[in-house]
């Protein structure tokens, strides 16, 4: 499924492109708050104490998608040649947030903010240029936790997770389809992400991308194709600027 963005070569005509709407899609893990590593580590630890076998790897690029169903499923397969029960996927996600919720408390700084991430949402959630979501390749329990703990309010944003589905392109349609639902209207559509995968996804969607980048480390995504890319939110103005521009990873 590909996304036709507008092109406008007119500069007189450009001017007015700022009147159309913009839905702007945003990833969580590394996009809006830093938690990635922590994240990875008690996926790992939870799954070794509940099923008794050493997880594969915490390195995501080692499984067929990077999505919590199909990074979920690829482990049990390999160690039990057979597919979870919804029982069993259940129970290991409630056992996920738990030891989140534990290391929250033990570790906070583990769980921090990107600058600036939680103003521009509600800015954006204000502001009538723009429609808001979120597309991420965690589950919706595990993802929801992480937006309450930064006070992101997900009731009021176009929401996609990894329930039950294995590729990131399918996450970015589900917020897609929930924006129609709620009769959303819109004229283009912009991700926000920070990992090559989220290159590789947009490109595969002809989707615009902006990345983000905490340690300023941009020419990781910019080998991948990404030609647009912040550190963080801190200057809000600098994300719109970059939200008009932005373009589809070469």
């Amino acid at each position: 499924m590909r996304f036709k963005q507008h092109a406008f070569n007119d500069t007189t005509f450009q001017r007015f492109t700022i009147f159309m709407k913009t839905f702007i899609i945003f990833d969580i893990d590394g996009t809006l708050l830093y938690s990635n590593k922590i994240d990875s580590k008690c996926f790992a630890e939870s799954y070794e104490t509940k099923f008794g076998k050493k997880f594969p790897s915490i390195d995501w690029t080692d499984f067929p998608h990077v999505t919590d169903h199909t990074i979920f499923g690829t482990a049990f397969r390999t160690h039990f040649n057979r597919t979870a029960t919804a029982a069993e996927i259940t129970d290991f996600e409630n056992d996920f947030v738990a030891l989140m919720q534990q290391k929250r408390k033990e570790t906070p700084e583990e769980f921090r903010e990107v600058p600036g991430a939680r103003q521009t949402i509600e800015n954006l959630l204000a502001d009538d240029r723009f429609e808001v979501g979120i597309a991420t390749g965690g589950w919706q329990k595990p993802a929801r936790f992480k937006l309450n703990h930064i006070g992101i309010d997900y009731t009021e944003l176009h929401d996609g997770y990894a329930d039950r589905k294995e590729t990131r392109e399918d996450i970015i349609k589900e917020a897609i389809e929930k924006a129609a639902q709620r009769q959303a209207k819109y004229d283009r559509i912009v991700y926000v992400g920070d990992a090559i995968w989220d290159v590789t996804t947009t490109r595969n969607m002809n989707l615009p991308l902006i990345g983000i980048r905490r340690n300023g480390d941009r020419e990781v995504l910019e080998r991948a194709g990404a030609r647009h890319i912040l550190q963080d939110y801190s200057d809000y103005n600098a994300f719109l600027e970059m939200v008009d521009v932005a373009e589809t990873p070469v």
